[in-house]
């Protein structure tokens, strides 16, 4: 007789297998899908319908089997397979492919999903977003550029706005000075004409002469046995010195203003403001001269007021350290206007003496922590030469861009042996004071033995001198940047720096087949699929990042039309066994007309 079961166990392999095509379709319409996932289904049989529960042998039988029938099929349930893809080159910055178990952290509308779907974009704030518009997560970065791990941030590339500067700490010289040059004795000499500070010639200038409230007038011989009115006390002359050249190179232009009384009191000066002194002790440091001695050497420079009452200039030793003044170079002009009838140009100039001495001076530039440009002058003059035992160099550094009156910021001596090679040097690094709001004082070492880069002491027809190596910059701006294996986001500048600005991170599942399909390339977390292990790349089997790439679906057409003829073919013997049953149910009622 017909069973009506047998319909039931029919439909459910036409049920079945109908799933079956619904997922061998979904995997074929996928196989172009960025980092898709092939899925498969998987099938058992329903419950049965128990005739007998069988016997056990006994010394009669051989015992029974149980009596069962089969009710039909049913869906157990689907199995991602989580293999990696292939990787595809695309060439695209923000594309990134994992190949490993990891998977990226997305955020949307404040929840969290996880994909292996890398096509990335820049949205209009610069945002690391999804096709669909997630956020991409990772760390951030501190000041100095150094990953902050811990916290999942939204991550952000700033190309065309990010800028950076970065303030110079080392410098590196190479060269050779000479080491049979002239040894240095004495620097360039200059002379103005005596002052005094009666008309009648008669009491010289000492230097303690003020030239403000309360002060004395200095005069000049006029050549014809009278004198002119050189600086006039009471009206807070103002001395500007410009087109004085150091070693060919000018200094730049300054201004040294006397002080009131009332200021000068104020400072604790002294009762009638800044005297000749003062200003000499400024012209000193403007020019950059030096007196000090370190180990033993110093470059003879300094200012002095003689006897006779004048301003005797003495450069610093070296032929590069020569001082050019010309009369012209000193301007005094009175804001407060005058009584009397001074001169402009007071300081009548006459060089007494060259300078001379072996030497060297290179120019280079070193940035502050705002990317400011300074120039640097570095001079090396020949000190010292020790029979069997080498030379000794003295070295001063200089610049005009120091926020400081001095010129000066750094001085020390360098020692050679016998043979030209760098022994030592005392005080390795300089100074410079800004005003400008950057970090005060920068501080830069100069490295004169680095390796294949050094300072050597041998005989030469003349000494030279490099920096051919700073750090720091000026300010630049992001123009490009790359993801690295470890999912590191290396930025370059324009200022030829590169930088860290973010890192990709990544999630770790123990059982990923756990995860609940969100739609959209995306994955949630499921009840079995653990709490994901958030971590960097390359760690705890996350895997690799590949920039500029993208995973292919793991879609295996072959494997899948295969598995949609067999779909096709459990359908059909389903509706087979359906056909026959109605034929025999067919049967059965002819019998009973």
């Amino acid at each position: 007789m017909a069973s009506t079961t047998a319909l039931f166990t029919g439909l459910s392999g036409l049920s079945a297998n109908s799933r079956f095509l619904d997922v061998i379709g979904n995997n074929i319409s996928n196989v172009n899908t960025t980092a898709y996932k092939n899925n498969r289904m998987r099938f058992s049989p329903m419950f049965n319908r128990t005739f007998s529960m069988g016997t056990s042998p006994s010394d009669s039988s051989g015992g029974t089997n149980p009596g069962q029938i089969g009710l039909g099929i049913t869906v157990s349930g689907t199995q991602r397979n989580f293999n990696n893809g292939a990787i595809s080159a695309t060439g695209v910055a923000t594309d990134v492919a994992i190949e490993g178990d990891g998977f990226f952290i997305v955020q949307s509308a404040g929840e969290q999903f996880y994909t292996r779907d890398g096509t990335f974009q820049r949205n209009e704030t610069n945002d690391l977003v999804t096709i669909s518009g997630a956020q991409v997560m990772g760390y951030t970065v501190d000041d100095q550029f150094e990953i902050v791990e811990g916290n999942l941030v939204e991550l952000n590339v700033p190309v065309g706005t990010l800028t950076l500067a970065e303030a110079s700490r080392n410098v590196i010289f190479n060269g050779n000075v000479n080491a049979s040059g002239t040894v240095a004795t004495t620097g360039s000499i200059h002379e103005t004409r005596a002052m005094y500070t009666d008309a009648l010639l008669t009491v010289p200038m000492t230097g303690a002469e003020n030239l403000t409230v309360g002060g004395n007038d200095l005069y000049i011989d006029d050549g014809a046995g009278g004198s002119f009115l050189a600086l006039e006390a009471g009206s807070s002359p103002v001395i500007t010195i410009s087109g004085i050249e150091k070693g060919g190179k000018d200094i730049g232009e300054h201004t040294f203003s006397f002080t009131d009384a009332g200021t000068a009191a104020t400072l604790g000066v002294d009762a009638y403001g800044s005297d000749m002194n003062d200003f000499v002790a400024w012209l000193d440091d403007i020019l950059g001269l030096d007196s000090t001695s370190i180990d033993g050497h110093d470059l003879g420079g300094g200012i002095t007021i003689n006897g006779s009452g004048q301003i005797v200039i003495t450069g610093n030793e070296g032929t590069v350290q020569d001082l050019d003044i010309d009369t012209a170079d000193l301007v005094v002009t009175y804001p407060l206007g005058t009584v009397g009838s001074p001169i402009s140009q007071p300081f009548v100039m006459t060089r007494a003496g060259e300078s001379d001495g072996e030497s060297v001076r290179t120019s280079f530039v070193v940035y502050d922590s705002l990317g400011t440009p300074l120039t640097i002058d570095l001079t090396f003059v020949l000190q010292e030469t020790i029979d069997g035992s080498g030379t000794k160099w003295e070295f001063i550094a200089e610049s005009s861009d120091n926020a400081d009156d001095n010129r000066i910021i750094g001085l020390g001596v360098v020692s050679f042996d016998a043979n030209g090679r760098y022994l030592n040097a005392t005080n390795q690094a300089f100074s410079i004071i800004r005003d400008n709001g950057a970090v005060t004082p920068l501080t830069v070492t100069m490295d004169f033995d680095s390796g294949t880069d050094e300072i050597s002491a041998l005989t030469d027809t003349m000494s030279n001198l490099a920096a051919v190596y700073q750090d720091g910059s000026p300010i630049g701006t992001l123009s490009n940047f790359a993801i690295g294996e470890d999912g590191v986001i290396s930025g370059s500048f324009t200022n030829g720096l590169t930088r860290t600005i973010g890192q990709i991170a990544l999630a770790k599942f123990a059982n990923p087949e756990g995860l609940v399909d969100a739609g959209s390339n995306l994955f949630e977390v499921g009840p079995n699929s653990g709490t994901p292990l958030i971590t960097a790349p390359l760690s705890f089997g996350t895997g690799r990042l590949i920039g500029g790439a993208l995973e292919l679906s793991n879609v295996d057409l072959s494997q899948e039309f295969t598995n949609m003829i067999l779909a096709s073919t459990g359908y059909s013997a389903a509706s087979r066994v359906i056909n026959t049953t109605n034929e025999l149910i067919d049967q059965l009622l002819v019998l009973g007309r």
